[in-house]
């Protein structure tokens, strides 16, 4: 993690967790995805401050050659199941994580009809056990999983895009809520959902722009969209997630900053993961490793110059991260900005890409 100083780590531990609210109606937070997925808006927060109204095809233009986009290429699991218990009655999982080959942690409804033991038969052959309390997850179990055919196909059949809470309109497209580059195994209960704006026409933009891309993972739980409930941020226990930094990513954040190169993370995870993997020398050191790393105002950013970012939730752990990227005044002025302009908030809103505030502590 980037040092602070005395100073900085003082008026970050006085920061109340009021000072990370404000007023989000209803109306604006977005239901649905746009169409086509680039169509969203894009507010452009210059380092000084300053805000322009731009739309999001505009990203190509608004980096440079030898900039360098990083994306979190994680694949968000159909983790929502339902199916009938033994008594007939419906019941509901939510897969967590991924404890081995078959076994999960998860949310159970109604969890007091689902006992140890207890069994749920759920779409495509798809059967599901319950057994006892998951360590170290509040109010979750360990289910057990079986499927006459492969398992990972079976969930993907079986299962449901795990949405926000606040989303309460059915999605009609599941791909939707994935990005367009995800790879790899299912891993993640949500999306990284700066990266639902980018479409191949973009990315052949960026391209062409000379703007360069590299990926890492972080497998989000369901703890990014808690709230912040203590009345001081630095009572917060932040949740832990897993997240990989391959080494041909880090040599190339490393190069691109030795040419003068910018990088832009694309979502607060890969500012997350990032700053995780820097050592107490400012060294990035690539690898795998679970991270509890609560970034407030006052931290010392390491490695992203700028930040591409969908409009958080109230007193949440992303918009705080957001504040110490861009400075207290700079996150109200910008929310206060949008809020004013019909911007829409949330998983399928718009977003903003801002670029270190070197006072950001202000």
């Amino acid at each position: 993690m980037g040092a602070v100083t005395n100073e900085l780590e003082d008026r970050a531990l006085a920061l109340s967790t009021e000072q990370f609210d404000y007023s989000l109606p209803a109306d604006r937070i977005a239901q649905v995805p746009l169409e086509p997925r680039d169509s969203s808006k894009l507010l452009l927060m210059d380092g000084d401050g300053t805000l322009h109204d731009r739309v999001f095809t505009d990203l190509p233009t608004l980096l440079r050659a030898g900039d360098l986009l990083v994306a979190n290429d994680t694949t968000v699991r159909a983790a929502r199941l339902r199916g009938r218990r033994d008594d007939g009655g419906l019941a509901e999982v939510l897969l967590l994580q991924r404890l081995d080959a078959g076994r999960f942690t998860a949310l159970v409804r109604p969890g007091r009809r689902l006992h140890a033991g207890a069994s749920i038969q759920a779409a495509h052959g798809l059967r599901i056990t319950v057994a006892g309390p998951a360590a170290g997850h509040r109010g979750a179990r360990v289910v057990s999983l079986e499927a006459d055919a492969d398992l990972e196909l079976a969930i993907a059949a079986a299962g449901e895009p795990p949405l926000p809470p606040y989303i309460r309109e059915p999605l009609k497209d599941s791909g939707r809520y994935q990005t367009v580059y995800a790879t790899g195994e299912p891993a993640s209960s949500a999306a990284p959902t700066a990266g639902l704006h980018f479409t191949a026409r973009v990315r052949d933009a960026l391209r062409e722009r000379g703007v360069g891309w590299a990926t890492l993972q972080l497998d989000v739980g369901l703890g990014t969209f808690a709230p912040i409930t203590a009345t001081d941020i630095s009572s917060h226990r932040m949740h832990a997630e897993h997240c990989t930094l391959p080494s041909d990513t880090a040599v190339r954040i490393d190069e691109t900053h030795s040419r003068g190169g910018r990088v832009i993370a694309i979502g607060t995870t890969v500012v997350r993961t990032l700053e995780s993997h820097v050592d107490s020398g400012g060294r990035l050191c690539p690898g795998g490793l679970s991270t509890e790393l609560f970034i407030t105002p006052g931290h010392r950013f390491s490695v992203v110059d700028g930040l591409l970012t969908n409009f958080h939730q109230p007193r949440s752990s992303l918009l705080v991260l957001l504040a110490a990227f861009t400075g207290m005044r700079g996150w109200r002025s910008a929310y206060q900005h949008a809020l004013t302009n019909n911007y829409r908030f949330l998983s399928f809103g718009d977003c903003m890409l801002c670029w270190r505030n070197s006072d950001a502590a202000a």
